[in-house]
């Protein structure tokens, strides 16, 4: 038997074999055992530099703003009626305003086929007699007033009458904003209404 076993129960253990163990020494931050530490500082209680309020936007080059102006002035020109600019060869002007003319006639005509073959080669005269000066607002808008005009005033054809009677029942048009299309009675009561009675 080992001398040394059983260990004698009221003797201190040894310094190897104790399992407790001294502290080591604290730092300056008061936590033990990990060395010195940074000091976290509060952002809040730093004091921020207010935001400059006294910032004024750079104006426009005075170029930038002729260049504009001129652009605008040109445009209205072109497609609204407005004077010839300074400075801008008037026959090229005129071709450039027959040539815009004539496609927004091409563009009405695709919408209403019938009323733009009802007139056959008179049709870009007729379009560009009503809108030359009018700003673009939609083909399908433009073709509908010169049909409502031609109309009253007993030159529409018989097949662009047809067209417009479809559209008519089909669409409601003010005349000032875009076609809002009818409810399905109200539709069909239109319907009804250009069906011939049978005898």
């Amino acid at each position: 038997m080992n001398a040394l076993w059983p260990p004698d129960p009221g003797a201190p253990l040894s310094p190897r074999r104790s399992r407790t163990h001294a502290p080591r020494p604290a730092d300056r931050t008061g936590a033990p055992g990990h060395g010195p530490r940074l000091r976290v500082v509060d952002e809040g209680a730093r004091r921020r530099e207010p935001e400059r309020t006294d910032h004024v936007p750079a104006p426009d080059p005075p170029d930038a703003r002729g260049l504009a102006e001129r652009q605008a002035e040109l445009v209205a020109a072109l497609v609204a009626g407005g004077p010839d600019p300074a400075g801008v060869d008037p026959h090229r002007l005129a071709a450039t305003r027959a040539a815009l003319l004539r496609k927004r006639a091409g563009l009405a005509a695709a919408e209403w086929p019938l009323l733009a073959a009802g007139l056959g080669p008179r049709w870009p005269a007729v379009f560009a007699e009503r809108f030359a000066g009018v700003p673009p607002y939609g083909p399908v808008r433009e073709g509908w007033d010169l049909a409502r005009e031609l109309a009253a005033a007993g030159r529409l054809g018989p097949g662009a009458a047809r067209e417009l009677a479809a559209r008519e029942t089909e669409w409601r048009y003010d005349g000032r904003s875009a076609p809002r299309r009818r409810s399905a009675v109200a539709r069909l009561l239109r319907r009804a209404a250009r069906v011939p009675p049978h005898r």
